[in-house]
């Protein structure tokens, strides 16, 4: 896989080297076991997988490349570049300025721009109406398109599904940038509708089966469809996804609409109504909740440091896996850990800042997973890392540890 050119301070001496060191020795990526740092009196266990992805790297290497071509010209995002306020924060720094928000209210307008400026498109991609305005402008925007090619796929596949006149339904979060992008490439092709969750999906199951009248299903989901949407439509159906969303939860929103489908049509006609297609996340996606899976069926611990930007996506469903088996904290950064007896953290399902006493076990060996989303630098995962082995009185030194750590994956 291409590597790519980001800046030395995102990459970490511990986390990077653990992580290349890894990779050396499973390029075929079939282990998910966790690494274990072994600090004596606290163990971190790191996932496998977690980190930034090929997407985000090469988003970030080009923002910075505009930044040293074009040092005599206005340089803004469409939106976050991604989902990670350290990161954003950087670029800002350079003078980089926002377009929209990440909810795709304009912060700028329109007339304000010129073609000799240069506008990036974040990883997520964006609209088709936006990349139209943006032509019409006389962008040049190939150059600095950094939408990842894996959200690009997934447009793909829906424009597949579409020639064989089937509709469409995306799996994910109706507000995010990639769905609001994944949607307007699909509705384009074919009649489309976001769900946001099975129990979304479920709902929709009963009007497809005629068991909620048809005026409720508009009002239900009111800018969720393709404006040439009929109910009718959703007798023939394919499911694509948003590519940070969790696998399980997409492929059991895939079951449940062809089961539906089964009931309405029988199964002997379910693939005239039912396009059998593969869920469409990332493979980054994937091996991060893969080997989030792994890391807890294997680490035994005591709670879980998940660290990421609190709009990201993905890692919020790392979160949600975690937080299922262990007590779990989502931060931002290491500024949140205050001190050995409190942590600052986000609370996914009341979506705010709350503040935790007594996280931290009072017991002699501690058991700690670590892990990030795609959107999280190396360097602030091992921040978090170095704040909390300061509450401890640690024997070994750094470097002795992660020899330890790494010398099983070394081939001789």
């Amino acid at each position: 896989m291409k590597q790519f050119d980001v800046p030395e301070f995102y990459r970490s001496p511990i986390i990077t080297k653990i992580k290349n060191i890894r990779k050396a020795n499973d390029p075929r990526k079939k282990d998910f076991s966790p690494s274990c740092l072994d600090f004596g009196k606290v163990k971190f266990w790191l996932a496998r997988h977690f980190g930034f992805c090929y997407g985000v790297e090469n988003a970030i290497e080009m923002a910075y490349k505009a930044i040293e071509n074009y040092p005599n010209k206005r340089i803004f995002f469409l939106s976050e570049m991604i989902h990670n306020p350290f990161v954003n924060q950087d670029l800002q720094e350079y003078g980089i300025q926002f377009l929209m928000d990440t909810y795709g209210n304009q912060l700028i307008e329109w007339d304000k721009i010129s073609k000799n400026d240069v506008v990036l498109i974040p990883a997520f991609g964006t609209t088709i109406e936006t990349k139209n305005k943006l032509n019409e402008i006389g962008l040049l925007v190939k150059e600095y398109d950094t939408t990842c090619p894996f959200v690009a796929k997934v447009w793909n596949r829906s424009k597949k599904i579409a020639k064989e006149d089937f509709a469409l339904v995306v799996h994910g979060k109706p507000t995010h940038e990639e769905t609001r992008a994944t949607f307007s490439h699909a509705k384009a092709n074919a009649p489309t509708i976001i769900v946001k969750n099975i129990e979304d999906t479920k709902k929709l199951a009963q009007y497809i089966l005629g068991k909620l009248p048809e005026n409720e299903f508009y009002k239900t989901y009111n800018g969720r469809f393709s404006e040439n949407l009929k109910l009718s439509d959703l007798n023939k159906l394919g499911v694509v996804n948003q590519t940070t969303m969790l696998a399980s939860e997409t492929q059991a929103i895939a079951n449940y609409l062809k089961q539906t489908l089964e009931q309405k049509f029988g199964q002997e006609n379910i693939k005239k109504h039912f396009a059998d297609t593969r869920d469409t996340l990332c493979y980054a996606t994937n091996d991060n909740q893969q080997s989030t899976y792994k890391l807890l069926e294997e680490a035994k611990a005591d709670l879980a440091l998940i660290v990421g930007g609190y709009n990201s996506s993905n890692t919020t469903h790392l979160v949600e896996l975690c937080e299922n088996i262990v007590p779990s904290y989502f931060i931002s950064s290491a500024s949140k850990i205050n001190s050995k007896n409190k942590i600052s953290h986000f609370d996914i399902h009341k979506q705010n800042e709350i503040e935790t006493h007594n996280y931290l076990p009072s017991k002699d060996n501690v058991n700690i997973i670590l892990t990030s989303g795609a959107s999280c630098p190396d360097s602030m995962v091992e921040a978090v890392m170095m704040k909390i082995l300061s509450f401890y009185k640690i024997e070994k030194n750094i470097s002795e540890v992660l020899e330890e750590s790494i010398s099983k994956y070394i081939q001789i």
